[in-house]
């Protein structure tokens, strides 16, 4: 159930969890990774995202990848896209 605040609906990430049926702690590790939106953080402890971060994180949870193409190294804490634009 999304949270409303000033006209614009925020979505938790156990409204993400059952949505998109991942766990709380792969939300984290890509959020730390930055491969996905980071959120905004609501009344000092827990994050929410916009519909549209939502649909970024349903896409990139989906995505498909040759299964012969390199995995990035955990840990990195960087994404392909983000090493992408840095160069």
């Amino acid at each position: 159930m999304p949270i409303a605040i000033e006209g614009v609906d925020y979505f938790t990430a156990a409204d993400i969890q059952r949505e998109l049926g991942v766990v709380r702690q792969t939300l984290w590790r890509w959020r730390r990774a930055r491969v996905i939106p980071q959120g905004l953080r609501y009344r000092s402890k827990a994050i929410v995202f916009t519909r549209a971060e939502v649909e970024a994180i349903r896409e990139y949870s989906n995505r498909l990848e040759p299964a012969d193409s390199p995995q990035p190294h955990r840990g990195s804490g960087a994404a392909p896209a983000a090493q992408k634009e840095d160069s």
